[in-house]
């Protein structure tokens, strides 16, 4: 049975091998009884793993054998080659070495890579940042175009460093307008005072010319009120100030404050304001912007003209506008004047420094709020300004 065994196994992994009792083989296809690794008799065990000498052309084979002791002291050995296993075992184990050390390679050298590519990008970005700090405002860091982590953080930095040139240029611009439009008025206050020291104390117009000197000092000192307010504004330092707002009562309070000024001049100040709509924002900024607008309108309207302002409320934002009948603002002149001390030719004229709708702007910037100009009554030769703030988020 064992010889039938052996000769209809075609792969020849199946091991047979029966023994007497002095270990003479009688069948299987075993040449010698394993003795190092299985001793005759021992007590039948499980499956043990052996080391068989390899075949005449063979590489060593490997075995898997249990041991069966039978009656007459026979002893009969039964397994199975498993040489394949241990060649698949050897092959996944130097597969896994092999592509370890491959991946370790791939893995520096894609390192290597990366971090120069890095170190390249942060040598354009701080080469840029030299350029800026000897004094070169202008330049920018590149990008490349691919819309990764470095891009976003160039264009940020960009983002930041438009932002700090326009702060210096308008440094820039109110120091040369503060040295033009403040020089004049106060070589007056100095001549005033002067021809006052000249004049007899007791002389009718000694009174007046102080009173008008006190008025000029009084009218420097609201330009650098509004100077400040305006830095503040813009530097955001009354953001700790910032509360729920009702913006609704907020616009009544300022239209009240100042419907007695229009009355006198013969205008008419309506307000139709939508209640309980609320925003957080600083009180005192939005009443000053608020009582600019009001004051400019006033100012600029003529006598029996028109004042309206407005709170409406759609898709969670909130406009307040106030509309006029004066000349307006042309349409390439509206970016102008917001800007401090600009002033339109028609309006040197009338009394005001030029800073009324720059203190509006720099209150919309500190709200993160959306400042448009346009005309009340397009098409017409005196079209009026209509100046809407809208605020964004806004809630009922």
């Amino acid at each position: 049975i064992i010889n039938q065994r052996v000769a209809s196994d075609r792969f020849r992994n199946s091991l047979y091998l029966l023994v007497d009792v002095g270990q003479q083989p009688l069948a299987g296809n075993l040449s010698r009884w394993p003795a190092e690794e299985i001793q005759t008799g021992a007590a039948d065990g499980g499956w043990v793993a052996v080391t068989l000498e390899p075949r005449a052309g063979e590489r060593e084979r490997h075995a898997i054998l249990r041991h069966y002791r039978l009656a007459g002291d026979f002893h009969l050995l039964v397994g199975r080659d498993v040489s394949d296993r241990f060649q698949v075992q050897k092959l996944i184990i130097d597969s896994l070495f092999y592509g370890m050390g491959i991946t370790v390679i791939l893995g520096l050298a894609g390192g290597l890579v990366m971090s120069r590519g890095l170190l390249r990008r942060i040598d354009v970005i701080n080469r840029a940042s030299r350029q800026i700090m000897a004094g070169d405002l202008s330049r920018r860091i590149p990008r490349e175009g691919t819309g990764d982590e470095f891009d976003q953080l160039a264009e940020n930095l960009n983002r930041m460093l438009d932002r700090i040139e326009d702060l210096l240029e308008g440094f820039r611009r109110v120091s040369d307008n503060i040295a033009h439009d403040l020089r004049t008025p106060l070589n007056r206050l100095r001549s005033r005072l002067e021809m006052v020291l000249l004049e007899d104390p007791d002389a009718p117009g000694y009174r007046a010319a102080v009173e008008n000197t006190i008025d000029e000092a009084e009218e420097l000192i609201g330009t650098f009120n509004a100077l400040l307010r305006i830095a503040q504004a813009e530097a955001g330092s009354r953001r700790e100030d910032v509360q729920r707002l009702d913006l609704a009562e907020l616009a009544r309070d300022v239209a009240e404050l100042y419907a007695p000024l229009a009355e006198d001049r013969g205008q008419t100040l309506t307000a139709e304001l939508t209640p309980g709509l609320m925003v957080d924002g600083n009180r005192h900024l939005l009443s000053q912007a608020l009582a600019n607008l009001l004051d400019n309108a006033i100012k600029y309207s003529p006598e029996g003209g028109a004042i309206s302002m407005r709170l409406t409320h759609r898709n969670g934002r909130c406009a307040l506008s106030v509309a006029d009948d004066g000349p307006g603002v042309p349409a390439d002149e509206r970016d102008n004047v917001l800007k401090r001390f600009h002033r339109l030719e028609w309006s040197r004229s009338t009394p005001g420094s030029g800073l009324g709708l720059a203190l509006v702007a720099a209150v919309a910037r500190l709200h993160e709020a959306e400042l448009t100009l346009s005309d009340t009554h397009p098409g017409v030769e005196r079209p009026g300004l209509t100046v809407t703030l809208t605020f964004s988020p806004c809630k009922e």
